[in-house]
């Protein structure tokens, strides 16, 4: 497709979560860097947009899902009159199908139809390729694939302004490295990502008495996370930097872009450390990090993922769906800090 020319106008739908917006920022900017003529308008979500929007020379439409039918009343206003070339549908749930179809275009390029979720396959007219037990970073890049984008190196590029910047800078000193913790995943039913607050205090103990480190917590303004930043806090044998529901998510991507090292679960922090090129020590026992995992740091993940499939499933994981989750409170229970810390020597003994 499009071999010959490449086309004039791409919209692209990505609402959400984190993680999955810097891999569409990928695609985007493969599209950007094959093709610089081409316009590119991408329908996001609020959250998301507020560490995307100011890309350049990307035209973003914000869907506000709190407005509920009025959300789509907006984004209907600002495609009114407007035709694209292609859709690129790269968000397969019920809300961004119907997005998917207030887009005047002729190709609706979406998922395969395993891949394809609420019925994804009734509201596009054409599919990338199916390719069992890819990664999602992969799988999306299946939609530049599709329209001919060459394979090429992985940019994103994050806007960062100086006072972003400047707010990293504060908590850096010299000669001593930043590790930052994100230890909570989203709130979510049944989600069970997080690992013990104890734990994470006892990595933070190792990474300051070993390696004199900076220790940043950084999460949301849940009472999960501000919970888990107090008890860490209390358990950490010196001082550290507790910035839980303190930062924007540009702030956060400064720290993060900072740091030496970044230690999550699966969450939207470890991709916008790939993002950013920070190692991410990503702590997977629920969910399987070679399909979620942070893309340039699966060497570095924890994954106790196949013995908590055969401990609370009894199976293994060729037995399982791709994607098939764990849910179970144990399961992050299985993750040893002896293999936490190993990376971390890993990392800090390393020449950054």
């Amino acid at each position: 497709m499009f071999k010959q020319s490449p086309p004039e106008s791409i919209c692209v739908i990505r609402l959400s979560a984190i993680g999955d917006t810097c891999h569409a920022l990928a695609v985007i900017r493969a599209i950007q860097d094959t093709w610089p003529e081409t316009r590119i308008t991408w329908i996001i979500g609020k959250t998301e947009a507020s560490l995307m929007a100011d890309i350049p020379d990307v035209e973003f439409i914000i869907f506000d899902k709190s407005k509920a039918r009025g959300a789509y009343a907006d984004v209907r206003h600002q495609l009114a009159g407007r035709k694209f070339e292609i859709a690129l549908c790269m968000h397969a749930s019920l809300r961004a199908n119907l997005l998917c179809r207030l887009i005047s275009t002729p190709v609706r390029l979406g998922f395969d139809y395993r891949r394809a979720r609420d019925f994804q396959w009734l509201f596009t007219n054409q599919r990338i390729e199916a390719t069992p037990r890819e990664h999602a970073m992969e799988a999306m890049m299946g939609f530049a694939r599709h329209i001919g984008i060459p394979q090429r190196e992985l940019r994103w590029d994050i806007p960062l302004s100086p006072a972003h910047l400047e707010f990293a800078a504060r908590y850096q000193s010299a000669g001593r490295p930043m590790l930052l913790i994100s230890p909570c995943s989203s709130l979510r039913s049944r989600n069970y990502r997080n690992w013990s607050a104890e734990n994470y205090a006892a990595a933070a103990n190792h990474a300051r008495n070993k390696f004199n480190c900076t220790v940043i917590l950084t999460g949301g303004r849940s009472e999960l996370e501000l919970e888990y930043g107090r008890t860490i806090s209390k358990l950490c044998d010196k001082s550290l930097v507790n910035l839980i529901g303190k930062t924007s998510l540009k702030e956060l991507c400064a720290l993060i872009s900072a740091s030496r090292v970044l230690i999550c679960p699966d969450s939207g922090p470890a991709h916008i450390g790939t993002a950013v090129g920070t190692p991410v020590i990503g702590l997977y026992a629920t969910s399987n990090p070679d399909r979620t995992g942070p893309y340039l740091s699966r060497d570095l993940s924890v994954n106790v993922y196949p013995e908590a499939i055969g401990r609370f499933l009894g199976k293994t994981v060729e037995d399982v769906r791709w994607g098939q989750r764990v849910r179970d409170p144990g399961a992050m229970g299985l993750i040893r800090l002896a293999s936490v810390n190993q990376r971390m020597d890993q990392v800090f003994s390393t020449s950054s």
